[in-house]
């Protein structure tokens, strides 16, 4: 394979790898240099900020739009336990994040005045605001609460909509998704003049920085997958959960570790589904929809991150205040699916609740990115392994209940 084919169509994983070892490098012996590079990282996060208001809006209302109801099965109960599992899921990220704060170094501009709220009650009066935002200015203005509720009640009173008119929704989004692919792919050069620059201005410490994010990430994610969604699935078939927690992470949540996509372990599902003689009619529409909106690793990833700024600026959060942000990246998570780092471009959903602007939520998005080799694996295994858990679970729970009525 030619460099040309390398760089376009080669191990993304393994690029960023190489742009980050490369940046670190030049970040330590050349800091002149590194810090002119930097630029490399402003584009590549500029092309993001760009395009993350669209991103969000269409995905968000395809998702919502071409979602399938009226079949007899046991998709109620898998989609409860679906949005029980990332709503815990993003709880357990704040406990997390407040017992092992994570601080990060972001090149805020020194002008800009940051106000964080004083308590929920101003919280909850911001968001009211943004979202009755006129929704072109909110997509004008990155207001993403704003964009997440329009794409919401659009997404909400569009599904009745005629198949042809879903379908413009649906090839939207993907053109969409398309753009961010290629911008993703410049994620290694990206990378490079982040890590390079930043190492370059603040020495070692980073790094430091970034090992630390990343232990509460994986911590917080194998906490989720070990402890709660065990818990969740004993409270739903009223027996030792952990056989069946261990083959989905085995036979699925491997899997989707190193292909780092949902949609792609969808098949690795479905065998798995089909193997563990589950209802046919059920998993063949849970498996795809939990590919779409089961994100508990998605929703881990935007709560860390989102504290982890909220820490660095000083910012102090409330319970009341924590618990809407659960809510907040629950919501947000279910519209990261189909691109790759989907979830880190929802993080300023997130951030906009505590009044941090856009363009420093970007430089979070950019540390996401930066330590996404070990972050992405880790979520999409997460994520995957817990639509077959799950869609496994409201089955047995249906069948137990369906001989107790005989």
């Amino acid at each position: 394979m030619n460099i040309k084919n390398f760089l376009l169509h080669g191990n993304l994983v393994l690029l960023i790898s190489i742009g980050l070892f490369l940046g670190i490098l030049l970040g330590l012996f050349l800091p002149e240099i590194a810090i002119q590079v930097g630029v490399l990282g402003e584009l590549f996060l500029s092309a993001l900020k760009a395009a993350a208001p669209i991103l969000v809006f269409l995905l968000i209302i395809s998702s919502i739009t071409n979602h399938k109801t009226g079949q007899k099965t046991s998709i109620k109960s898998v989609l409860l336990l679906y949005l029980l599992g990332t709503f815990l899921a993003a709880l357990i990220a704040v406990a997390s994040s407040f017992l092992f704060p994570s601080t990060i170094t972001l090149k805020t501009d020194n002008t800009t005045e940051l106000l964080p709220p004083s308590g929920i009650l101003e919280v909850i009066r911001d968001v009211l605001f943004k979202i009755v935002d006129n929704p072109v200015n909110a997509i004008l203005n990155q207001n993403f609460i704003g964009i997440l509720a329009w794409a919401i009640g659009i997404g909400y009173f569009m599904r009745k909509a005629s198949d042809s008119t879903k379908l413009i929704f649906s090839d939207l989004s993907d053109a969409v998704i398309f753009i961010i692919r290629v911008i993703i792919r410049f994620a290694p050069i990206g990378i490079f003049g982040l890590v390079a620059s930043a190492i370059a201005t603040t020495g070692p410490k980073t790094l430091l920085e970034y090992l630390h994010v990343i232990m509460v990430l994986v911590g917080t994610m194998l906490f989720v997958a070990l402890v709660i969604n065990p818990l969740i699935v004993f409270w739903k078939i009223r027996r030792n959960p952990y056989p069946l927690v261990f083959t989905c992470l085995k036979d699925s949540g491997i899997t989707a570790f190193f292909t780092r996509s949902s949609a792609a372990n969808v098949p690795v599902n479905l065998a798995l589904a089909k193997k563990l003689k589950l209802n046919e009619d059920t998993y063949s529409v849970s498996i795809p929809l939990g590919a779409t909106i089961n994100m508990e690793g998605a929703a881990v990833t935007i709560t860390v991150l989102t504290l982890a700024a909220v820490h660095t600026l000083g910012i102090d959060v409330d319970l009341p205040t924590a618990i809407l942000l659960s809510v907040i990246s629950a919501l947000g998570a279910c519209g990261a699916s189909g691109v790759p780092g989907g979830s880190l471009l929802l993080i300023p959903v997130a951030c906009s609740l505590f009044n941090i602007p856009t363009d420093t939520a970007m430089l979070v998005v950019g540390v996401g990115m930066t330590i996404s080799v070990i972050q992405d694996s880790m979520e999409t295994a997460l994520n995957s392994s817990t639509d077959i858990l799950f869609t496994a679970a409201a089955c047995i729970a249906d069948e137990k209940k369906d001989l107790k009525s005989q």
